[in-house]
């Protein structure tokens, strides 16, 4: 008899650590490397992830957000119930600031503009999702932060308003710049230009749930 998780994908080992930025009592600000999940994922061999290596340590902590696999960069993690639940509003009132740092195909030419196509599942191509007027509202604001006309490529920021599953991916590729080394949303050319999804969290701030102060952070990006 077929099990439930035979559809699934076992993903490769992740031999690389999590990065600890800071450590508070109330929270935990992580730097995850690429092709790690943030939460342990259904197939018992993708038990792999950054909360369970958190829970090593802190054995009841749970995630308030999250990175995609492939995705390298920032994390705010929870240590107590109270910070769960004064980050969790946070990020519900969309008060919590990323910036991502991605490598594009192509020479974006607008210096800085705004992607708001809406997204939905793609139920026929899972785990994807698609650009679809009956999917749901997602805004992502873009800046030129250099342009590499020997590669024919431009470095963006990006800073997402809103949260959806490969928001930045979608609207990269919908706006004629995929990302480089993108599985999903890539033409095969541009897939094979890195050898990693260029895309990483490198700034995020908070109020810190406990005083209530700005907290900001940033990481180095990789690529």
């Amino acid at each position: 008899m077929s099990s439930s998780t035979d559809h699934l994908t076992v993903l490769p080992p992740c031999e690389e650590d999590v990065g600890i930025v800071r450590q508070e009592s109330s929270f935990v600000v992580v730097d995850k490397p690429t092709r790690l999940l943030t939460v342990p994922g259904r197939h018992p061999a993708n038990r792999d992830s950054v909360i369970a290596r958190l829970r090593e340590t802190y054995p009841d902590v749970h995630a308030v957000h999250r990175l995609d696999f492939d995705t390298s960069g920032l994390l705010v993690i929870p240590l107590t119930k109270a910070s769960l639940s004064n980050l969790s509003r946070q990020f519900q009132a969309r008060t919590v600031k990323k910036t991502y740092t991605a490598v594009v195909h192509g020479l974006v030419l607008e210096d800085q503009g705004v992607m708001e196509w809406p997204i939905a599942p793609d139920p026929e191509r899972r785990p994807r999702s698609k650009i679809s007027e009956d999917g749901k509202p997602a805004l992502t604001h873009y800046r030129v932060l250099s342009r590499n006309r020997e590669d024919n490529t431009t470095r963006l920021a990006l800073s997402p308003v809103t949260g959806r599953s490969h928001q930045l991916r979608l609207h990269c590729a919908e706006l004629g710049h995929p990302i480089l080394g993108c599985e999903f949303y890539a033409p095969e050319s541009v897939r094979q230009q890195a050898t990693r999804l260029l895309l990483h969290a490198s700034t995020l701030s908070f109020a810190h749930p406990e005083s209530g102060e700005a907290a900001s952070f940033e990481s180095v990006v990789p690529f």
